[in-house]
């Protein structure tokens, strides 16, 4: 029996042992991988990816060499796992509000609103930053991040606009394009604002309100049907 075997084997045991004392096996303590993925989190966007290294995630994180590389192989890995739980707190329950039934100027606004407001806010836009910086490193990370974050959400505005456009409350040649220019209209001036750190604070909610009902305004007004013309009317009157 080779060396490598039995330390495979060794390692196994050990790793059933530790599973019939009730304590995770190595690399499946989800408390230390949380506490290794806050330190990688402050790291990368404090130093970008680039300028980041492992030895910097182990003393923030405060953990040993040993155990960071129980976890991730290198810092790429390490990257990844964290883009992907970004990735998953950015995207999570941002549109749900699109499968109410209300009336629709409600619905695009409170979109809007739930939209401007998380991908504006202080940790999202680091975040990003930080993704667009390794993208050309990585480019197949920024490729995935895209593809299930910001397109999945994408096809669902789509989604949400097919259903009133059969409704008769819209009228649009082009819902994939609508769907993106909703989209930029409930953040108009405010991301890029914060992207290039010309704002360095998240916008208050009255300005961001402002600015997605404006958005809200001038989209109904281009696609709106007469049907639902006479229907916000009669609920502004209501």
């Amino acid at each position: 029996m080779s060396e490598t075997l039995i330390d495979t084997e060794a390692k196994s045991d050990k790793a059933d042992e530790a599973s019939v004392r009730g304590r995770p096996a190595a690399g499946q303590d989800p408390v230390k991988r949380d506490q290794i993925m806050e330190g990688a989190r402050r790291v990368f966007m404090d130093k970008g990816f680039d300028a980041a290294s492992m030895n910097d995630v182990t003393r923030e994180a405060g953990v040993s060499k040993g155990t960071i590389y129980v976890y991730f192989d290198n810092k790429e890995e390490l990257f990844e796992a964290l883009v992907e739980e970004e990735r998953c707190k950015i995207f999570q329950n941002l549109y749900e509000v699109l499968d109410r039934e209300d009336n629709l100027r409600d619905v695009l606004e409170d979109f809007g609103m739930a939209l401007s407001y998380k991908i504006t806010s202080d940790k999202v836009v680091m975040a990003q930053r930080t993704v667009i910086g390794a993208a050309e490193r990585i480019p197949e990370l920024g490729l995935r991040f895209y593809e299930e974050g910001p397109k999945k959400g994408h096809a669902k505005v789509e989604a949400f606009l097919n259903r009133a456009v059969a409704k008769g409350l819209l009228e649009i040649s082009d819902v994939d394009l609508a769907a993106y220019q909703l989209s930029e209209l409930c953040m108009a001036g405010l991301l890029r604002q914060r992207l290039y750190g010309y704002r360095r604070q998240s916008p208050p909610e009255h300005e961001i309100r402002h600015v997605v009902r404006s958005g809200v305004d001038v989209f109904l007004k281009a696609y709106g049907t007469e049907v639902f013309t006479a229907q916000d009317r009669a609920r502004r009157k209501a």
